[in-house]
């Protein structure tokens, strides 16, 4: 078993009738269970039912004992929180998941999303940049965000200070996501609870995290990776040399986006 999230067999294939969304995202939930890993065991097993059947005899295999798949306790009370705030569950299976994100080999099977989920299929423009961008930055980033809305793009962001703030605020009507490295239930930064409304109400919030989960530091390079897979392109607004925002860049070559940089 392996929990980290590297490449797999991608566009997913049709599941059984006989499978069920809880039995596979309870399989995606479990313990050192990560997407390659997922797609795998779905792959060995032909069922997410018979996958977690399987877990424990796998887990001892590889050296762990005891083991225990994802508790379904705990992923009722997952479901219930989504459906408490309004979130709606999307699998890569259904016609409401980005298609440009289906082209990564660690396209996130399932995701959590907030308001408008027609956006999702929209074309989009990603932008990022520094935390702390000048005046001059957030007034580019305004009026890029503004000029590609009225181009008929969608705007993609992370929520965080500087840049994607006046990226998100500067395309509300147009149309932006904001892509959430916790729960999409938890807001982060606390200052943008504001804004982050103003999305759900106006954009779509969207996270592959479980509802409720506090975003660490090694949550957002993850999340990073879905706001270049969602994009067609990646603008760069200021970023530092050792900054998440050039993480998203690489993420975005990897991924065969184009990069553009405001000088």
């Amino acid at each position: 078993m392996n929990g980290k999230q590297h490449s797999s067999t991608h566009p997913p294939t049709p599941h059984p009738q006989e499978d069920s969304r809880f039995d596979r995202l309870r399989l995606l939930r479990s313990y050192r269970v990560g997407i390659s890993t997922y797609r795998r065991l779905l792959g060995e097993h032909g069922s997410a039912r018979a996958a977690l059947d399987a877990l424990p005899d796998v887990a001892r295999a590889a050296g762990v004992s005891k083991y225990q798949p994802f508790a379904e306790q705990a992923l009722k009370a997952e479901l219930k929180a989504g459906k408490k705030i309004g979130a709606v569950l999307i699998e890569e299976t259904e016609p409401d998941y980005p298609k440009e994100l289906l082209q990564l080999d660690d396209a996130p099977p399932f995701l959590w999303t907030l308001g408008r989920r027609e956006l999702s299929t929209s074309p989009m423009i990603a932008m990022v940049g520094a935390r702390n961008a000048s005046s001059l930055g957030t007034r580019m980033a305004r009026r890029l965000a503004e000029e590609l809305g009225e181009a008929g793009f969608v705007v993609v962001s992370g929520l965080a200070r500087g840049v994607d703030t006046a990226a998100h605020l500067a395309s509300l009507e147009t149309g932006t996501v904001a892509v959430q490295a916790g729960g999409v239930d938890v807001v982060y930064p606390a200052e943008n609870a504001n804004l982050a409304k103003k999305i759900a109400d106006k954009g779509l919030r969207l996270s592959e995290m479980p509802m409720g989960l506090q975003p660490m530091a090694r949550h957002f390079p993850t999340r990073n990776r879905i706001i270049s897979g969602m994009a067609k392109a990646v603008v760069v607004v200021e970023a530092a040399a050792k900054s998440g925002s050039l993480i998203t860049a690489r993420n975005a070559l990897d991924q065969g986006r184009d990069v553009l940089a405001v000088p």
